[in-house]
């Protein structure tokens, strides 16, 4: 299949831009990509898609979310939700603890959904639901194998409910990581160990996920110091902070994601950089519950590579794309600060960490990687080019201009329609399921 008559966003590393462009799509891997004259001229017998002048970039990523929080939209909350403990409890570990696996397939169902509206095709989701741990990941993953997505799954780990259904959820995770080696459905589905975080979980805890992690893996995802508490409680029980106490079990790796790290010291934060650790920035899920600002930008300066996620506050990572601009000048007030950094962080880091537990690179447009790619109803007003793509891209693109969305070579929304569900009647059965879980929270 050759994608014909598009202007080309490649985000590659020599930055190619394609203002009459084609790209040739052989199975699930871009095989060819250039000026249109050339590649039909290349390859005359293969079918053309004309995309009338549509923008096409890669599909966008996001390295961090929470499936099982899609029931929130539209919640109230009867109990106090005034500092980062109530938020949690009341809230959020309400909701996951009233999640059937019926519950657990439908919001991965209508998350995954919205994601490739927004043009999402690769999703890192932290999975949470402790009556109904079991099968829980192998639900999502028939989620989105149903609906063609790219994703990575865990399941976090925590004390909070128990020491029977902590031993459930080392298994969940340790059954699914196994299935995923023995069978990724064509390098589509992946698998890390969840942790919550440091202040849920015991030694006890952490020596029990390491130990059974000897046999499969060493990639964890884990948040840490999104809330001071956090800290707190951890410096308060065990004398360190958290970082330092995760690095002393040998959970901080360079295949391991570190989420938020709101309130990361120097010293931690040179751990990370020590691991080649990760860091993926949530900044409209910390501006929302009020847990501050990372320090991004410290970070980055420090060399660690920070990606961006969504914590599941929006399925729109062009909505995160731009909050991270602004948070990140507000908070370092200097107007020169958040720009670069947001693009950065989202379409040259994202990528690399992200691309790491796949067989082939996404986040791309270039030969031999996977064909994830998405199509905007674009028509711009100034210039766009290879030296302005990423202004574009953060004030002038939105989810809502997605027009298809392309997954492992093949269309799963074509002109703004899902293809392999009835998407209306998922809503509708979901709609009917919130309303029951509503009830207890």
């Amino acid at each position: 299949m050759i994608l014909t008559n598009c202007v080309i966003i490649t985000n590659d590393d020599k930055n190619n831009f394609y203002e009459d462009g084609a790209i040739y799509i052989d199975g699930n891997v871009i095989a060819d990509i250039g000026d249109r004259s050339d590649i039909l001229e290349k390859y005359p017998k293969e079918e053309k898609v004309d995309l009338k002048g549509k923008l096409v970039m890669p599909g966008m990523i996001c390295a961090h979310s929470h499936i099982y929080s899609a029931y929130a939209r539209g919640m109230s909350v009867s109990k106090p939700t005034d500092n980062f403990f109530n938020v949690l409890e009341n809230q959020w570990w309400t909701l996951d603890r009233n999640l059937s696996l019926e519950d657990v397939k439908l919001n991965a169902l209508t998350t995954y959904m919205e994601s490739i509206q927004n043009g999402v095709t690769t999703l890192v989701d932290h999975h949470s639901g402790p009556n109904s741990v079991e099968g829980s990941l192998f639900a999502i993953g028939e989620a989105a194998k149903e609906l063609g997505i790219r994703t990575s799954l865990c399941y976090e780990l925590s004390d909070r409910d128990g020491k029977e259904i902590r031993d459930k959820e080392i298994k969940e995770n340790i059954d699914w990581i196994k299935a995923c080696q023995k069978d990724d459905n064509g390098d589509m589905l992946k698998g890390l160990f969840g942790l919550h975080a440091s202040f849920t979980l015991s030694d006890e805890t952490l020596d029990k996920a390491r130990e059974a992690m000897e046999e499969v893996y060493d990639g964890y995802h884990v948040h840490i110091a999104e809330g001071i508490e956090d800290e707190w409680e951890t410096i308060r029980k065990h004398g360190k902070r958290v970082v330092e106490r995760l690095d002393d079990f040998g959970m901080i790796t360079e295949n391991t994601l570190a989420i938020h790290g709101v309130h990361m010291s120097e010293r931690e934060m040179d751990i990370l950089k020590k691991h080649n650790t990760p860091l993926i920035f949530n900044p409209e899920s910390n501006m929302n519950n009020a847990v501050g600002c990372p320090p991004i930008i410290r970070a980055m300066e420090k060399g660690i590579k920070v990606g961006m996620g969504t914590d599941a506050y929006t399925n729109d990572m062009f909505d995160s794309l731009k909050v991270a601009n602004v948070l990140l000048s507000h908070n370092a007030c200097d107007p020169t600060k958040g720009f670069g950094e947001a693009l950065e962080i989202q379409f040259t880091n994202t990528p690399q960490i992200v691309s790491k537990y796949f067989d082939k690179k996404i986040g791309v447009l270039e030969k031999g990687a996977y064909a994830d790619l998405i199509t905007f109803n674009y028509d711009p007003y100034t210039p766009l080019n290879k030296d302005n793509w990423g202004g574009h891209a953060l004030f002038g693109l939105t989810g809502r201009l997605v027009n298809d969305t392309i997954i492992n070579g093949e269309f799963v929304m074509k002109d703004k329609i899902i293809l392999k569900v009835d998407q209306h009647e998922i809503h509708a059965k979901s709609i009917e399921r919130a309303k029951e879980i509503w009830k207890n929270v």
